[in-house]
């Protein structure tokens, strides 16, 4: 799954929307984030590791790295 589709997915399970995400990046994290630009990072795949962080923090997910076994 790709980044657009996981946060999409994530955004969905916690019944809120982009716009809200993108608002409240401007106002809790200081991202200035504007729904435009933020919907044109994931379609391009050019969002930034921080950024999906601050997402994720948002969302109240954490982004957790496994060895493969």
């Amino acid at each position: 799954m790709d980044i657009r589709s996981e946060i999409k997915h994530l955004i969905s399970l916690e019944a809120t929307t982009l716009t809200k995400i993108a608002e409240r990046m401007s106002l809790e994290k200081g991202c200035k984030m504007q729904l435009n630009n933020l919907s044109k990072k994931l379609r391009n795949n050019t969002i930034k590791f921080t950024e999906v962080d601050a997402i994720a923090d948002l969302l109240g997910y954490d982004i957790k790295f496994e060895k493969r076994k």
